[in-house]
């Protein structure tokens, strides 16, 4: 009995010490958003009051364009996603992208309401405060699904809609990323509002992209570092938390606005099956797919996939 105790006692000593060392190890802090902004809010980003929140958002392009674009970002993501998008249009149109709440530089909601139709509802307090009456939208992952329950809402604000590897379908993942399963776990989320390896940081980036070789040392430093903005861990655990609501799903046919699905033949998040079931269930809309990218082939391959993407975008109603 007393060996078994002296085993155990070890054991759990051993435990201890180990992850000990891992927070030495992978000590991460919040970091304020004056430390950050330097680095990730130069020109032309600037900020705006929208419902209390200071929201960090760039607006580039002719002001005059009578259907600006919004780009509404992922989870874990941020308004940079978009840079080779942006890179690409805004000689031509208005192009306006923000960092969602929660996420970049924006920083949680005060409330802690992270479901679907909080965002939507923001989303459009924001396109109020920028004084937009009708755009394109076009949303990745979870700001896809955003961009859907958004157009349900106010469907007269919507010109056209752009779903790339949007969520909306209950998930059947092949592959989630470590930082999302963690983010699940009781105890190791708690752990992680003060610890982040950036190499679990890497691999969780090179996990959503078809081709892990175009994962870069800077892409992984955007990602590292905005993901220690204050407050952004925590809105990552609340919002998980969440359970998903079907009735979105029942509603995805009653999108009746052109629209375009752009999809990763390799995102073994949110697979193809969605994107077919996405075009099923919206009349009239057209399906692309790109065999070799992941889950965000916009941030993957900016140019090819603006480039299926542009006459879509460049109509006008």
């Amino acid at each position: 009995m007393r060996t078994c105790l002296k085993i155990l006692t070890g054991l759990f000593a051993l435990i201890v010490i180990l992850m000990l060392a891992f927070m030495a190890f992978s000590w991460a802090p919040d970091r304020s958003v004056a430390e950050l902004k330097p680095r990730w809010a130069a020109p032309p980003s600037t900020f705006i009051d929208v419902a209390g929140l200071q929201v960090h958002m760039r607006d580039e392009g002719p002001p005059d364009d009578p259907i600006p674009i919004v780009l509404l970002h992922g989870t874990s993501a941020s308004l940079h996603t978009w840079d080779g998008w942006t890179d690409g249009l805004k000689a031509s149109r208005r192009v306006i992208r923000l960092d969602l709440p929660g996420f970049g530089l924006t920083g949680p909601f005060a409330d802690n309401d992270y479901s679907t139709e909080h965002y939507a509802a923001f989303v459009h307090a924001f396109l109020d405060r920028v004084g937009l009456s009708r755009c394109v939208i076009v949303g990745n992952s979870f700001g896809g699904q955003i961009a859907l329950v958004a157009t349900l809402a106010k469907p007269v604000r919507v010109d056209r809609l752009v779903l790339i590897d949007s969520s909306g379908y209950p998930l059947a993942p092949g592959s989630i990323p470590w930082g999302f399963r963690i983010a699940r776990l009781p105890v190791l989320n708690q752990i992680a509002r003060v610890t982040l390896p950036r190499r679990l940081v890497e691999e969780s980036i090179r996990n959503v992209y078809g081709d892990p070789n175009r994962v870069t040392p800077g892409l992984v430093d955007r990602y590292f570092e905005l993901t220690l903005r204050e407050g952004n861990r925590q809105a990552l655990v609340d919002r998980l938390k969440l359970v998903p609501i079907d009735a979105i799903t029942t509603r995805i046919p009653e999108i009746k606005k052109p629209t375009l699905i752009l999809w990763g033949g390799r995102d073994s998040l949110i697979p193809l099956e969605a994107g077919h079931r996405f075009t099923k269930d919206i009349a009239g809309s057209r399906l692309i797919v790109f065999d070799d990218l992941g889950h965000v082939p916009h941030e993957e391959d900016p140019v090819r996939t603006l480039a299926a993407a542009r006459d879509f975008l460049d109509q006008r109603h």
